[in-house]
């Protein structure tokens, strides 16, 4: 049997720091340390060419067990749904309207940190009712 390997999931986007950071808050992952030799990320970015400074960002689970976010710079902006998205787990094992008030206190809580609120699916005797929501720069994820 094949060993399991570490995921990191990437996201391309115009502005890689402020993803990032709003990331962090959502999923209470934090910016790893600056490379060795450097005080703070800022004075790492200095390092590189003008091209290169501000192309990318990251953020990890404080306690290892979730996958490494990154962040890259892309030319080009968003204009079609994601293909992959994340699902943030904000109302597991609760299920009728004490789950949809779990997934709309913690839907004010993202949006006050500059998310979208989508629209709010309700169950459907299959599927436990969910919030789709967009991050700062649009990218869809959902509240389930």
């Amino acid at each position: 049997m094949a060993s399991v390997k570490q995921v990191q999931v990437t996201f391309d986007c115009a502005e890689p720091e402020r993803v990032a950071r709003f990331w962090c808050e959502v999923l209470g992952y934090v910016v790893p340390p600056p490379p060795p030799g450097f005080a703070d990320w800022d004075e790492f970015d200095r390092t590189l060419p003008p091209e290169r400074q501000g192309s990318a960002f990251a953020c990890v689970d404080p306690s290892g067990v979730g996958p490494r976010l990154f962040f890259q710079r892309v030319p080009e902006g968003k204009v079609v749904k994601n293909r992959l998205h994340l699902d943030v787990r904000a109302g597991t094992g609760l299920v009728g309207e004490e789950r949809v008030a779990a997934l709309e206190a913690e839907g004010a809580r993202l949006v006050a940190l500059g998310a979208v609120k989508v629209r709010l699916l309700r169950a459907d005797g299959f599927n436990e009712s969910c919030l789709v929501m967009q991050d700062v720069e649009g990218n869809e994820f959902c509240l389930d």
